[in-house]
């Protein structure tokens, strides 16, 4: 897909709209500093947006916004500015996956290259020199866990961040030998501190870093479980792990399996992934279509399912999905950024509404 570098070539800019305020939104249009210089311009490509493809999004602890991005590198929204970081801020690669904060302050991004740390200044790249055997980093494949540990998924396997050898100049990266070089979709942490790794084709694994390497489980004797191929996996309040899976979702609540699928109200096919809001509500991403799911409204019941499609405002190629601490949420998709206003999603270009 090397095509896809076209999108990274937009008009050349310091900053726009400084000042003015847009009638559809009650903040001002942002500044846009973009930190790398066009090459040429694809004339189909629409350069309102924030970007064409965003792959994730993420809020760090000062409040600002990161945008992953497929030809753009990585963005940045203070609310005011909108900032493109590129090649000449040493950030050379244009593919962001995965991103996600350390206690210390830095921002850390998973690339297909693999893995840069920013400090706020500069960025330092991590690769094969690095132990990184494998450098193409998956979506939500970085994780910091409550134990001090750093975790990194990539389509060969799992590794694990050493910042005292980091410090040392030595090789900071090593495999995760007790997982193997399993296909990792995406790593989170519960409540408890138990660390699952959703593979793309081997089910779903959970670890318990107290415990050590023995209490890695397998598990994949839910049907269709192996096929959580993009990597949605979520917890609920309860304490239940949610995953996706080839034909819909499934709820384990440490026992047991309950499935989800379109015969229960579930929209489109080809699940790809889950998120659940501060309220409860659980968001599901699928070919054709995103859909609003109440579990606290017993099934059957269709009203317990509310399907979205293009014709309510948002594009069906749904790649990340986030809520911000203000409660907000964020889609990003194929052709851009969206919001929700409770009713429709509407399209966030680079003048808003924000």
């Amino acid at each position: 897909m090397k095509y896809i570098h076209i999108f990274a070539l937009l008009f050349g800019f310091c900053s726009c709209c400084n000042g003015q305020v847009n009638t559809n939104a009650s903040k001002p249009i942002p500044n846009v500093i973009r930190n790398f210089k066009p090459a040429s311009l694809a004339p189909d490509f629409d350069t309102t947006l924030v970007s064409q493809y965003i792959r994730s999004i993420f809020q760090d602890s000062k409040g600002n916004i990161w945008f992953g991005t497929i030809g753009d590198g990585v963005v940045r929204y203070d609310v005011k500015t909108l900032t493109y970081f590129s090649t000449p801020d040493g950030f050379i690669n244009q593919t962001v996956y995965a991103i996600n904060e350390d206690k210390d302050g830095n921002m850390w991004f998973g690339t297909d290259q693999g893995v840069y740390k920013y400090d706020g200044k500069t960025f330092k790249n991590y690769s094969q020199k690095d132990g990184l055997t494998h450098v193409d980093i998956t979506r939500k494949g970085i994780l910091f866990d409550k134990s001090g540990n750093s975790w990194v998924g990539t389509h060969g396997g799992v590794y694990r961040y050493d910042h005292v050898a980091d410090r040392k100049g030595q090789k900071s990266f090593s495999l995760f030998k007790e997982l193997g070089a399993v296909n990792i979709a995406g790593i989170m942490e519960d409540k408890e501190g138990t660390i699952w790794f959703a593979s793309s084709n081997t089910g779903v694994f959970r670890y318990k870093p107290s415990e050590g390497e023995r209490s890695l489980v397998h598990l994949k004797e839910k049907e269709n479980l192996g096929e959580n191929y993009a990597g949605g996996i979520a917890q609920d309040k309860a304490g239940n792990m949610w995953f996706t899976m080839k034909n819909g979702i499934c709820k384990y609540d440490g026992k047991t399996f309950t499935s989800y699928t379109s015969k229960d109200g579930l929209g489109g096919t080809e699940f790809w992934g889950i998120l659940i809001e501060e309220s409860g509500i659980i968001w599901v991403t699928a070919r054709g279509s995103t859909t609003r799911f109440d579990p606290t409204i017993p099934l059957p019941n269709p009203n317990a399912f509310k399907v979205f499609t293009p014709a309510d405002g948002l594009n069906c190629c749904v790649q990340s999905m986030f809520q911000d601490k203000e409660g907000n949420m964020w889609w990003g998709t194929g052709q851009g950024l969206y919001r929700f206003d409770g009713t429709r999603f509407y399209q966030v270009k680079k003048t808003g509404p924000w």
